[in-house]
Formats: C-alpha cells, sequence, structure tokens
C-alpha cells in the first residue's frame, strides 16, 4: 500500500492512501481546538444506485449523483482518547485477522 504524506491547506498533516477496493482515503489531523483529534476514513462517499432504478436501465452498480446541497459524511472524527482504546483491537486483527472476542 503506497501511504502519501501532505497538509492541508490550511496546513494541517494528512495521509493519504487506498483501500483494498482503490478508494481514496486518509487520515487527517483535525483543526479542533479543544483536543487533539483526527478525520480517518474515506474521502468521497461515491453514492451508486442499482442500474435496473434509473431510465437507462442496465445491470449492477452505477453512480448516483446527490445534490450540491446533501451532505454525505465518509470520514469519522476520533479524539486521541478513541483512538487509544481502538489500537488494540486493529493490533489483534492486524496480527490475527481476526476480532478480539
Amino acid at each position: 500500500m503506497e501511504i502519501k504524506k501532505d497538509y492541508t491547506n490550511r496546513g494541517f498533516d494528512n495521509i493519504e492512501f487506498k483501500d483494498r477496493y482503490g478508494a481514496a482515503c486518509s487520515i487527517q489531523k483535525s483543526s479542533l481546538a479543544t483536543e487533539d483529534a483526527i478525520w480517518f476514513g474515506v474521502n468521497d462517499a461515491d453514492p451508486k444506485i442499482m442500474a435496473s432504478k434509473t431510465r437507462e436501465g442496465g445491470t449492477g452498480w452505477v453512480s448516483y449523483d446527490i445534490p450540491k446541497d446533501v451532505l454525505l459524511t465518509t470520514r469519522m472524527h476520533l479524539t486521541q482518547e478513541q483512538v487509544k482504546e481502538l489500537l488494540p483491537i486493529l493490533h489483534v486483527f492486524a496480527e490475527t485477522g481476526e476480532l478480539p472476542g
């Protein structure tokens, strides 16, 4: 996996990578002033609809245009404490391929 470190246009650390299916993802330092936090997840929701539900028809999933006034949240806003709580779970998965019981 290629991991690229950069900065946002406001100067915050930003790490970019692609997930298993090639979706652009990132870990970005949050601008939250009250505590340390990061944004973590997929950059774009990339909404899809079944082709059979469109005027054009067809099969499979096709892109679905969302109005500009609609917000789709794709990234988690995690505090430093939340990341600490998730790390043991991720570590077990990294070592075993399983989630802890």
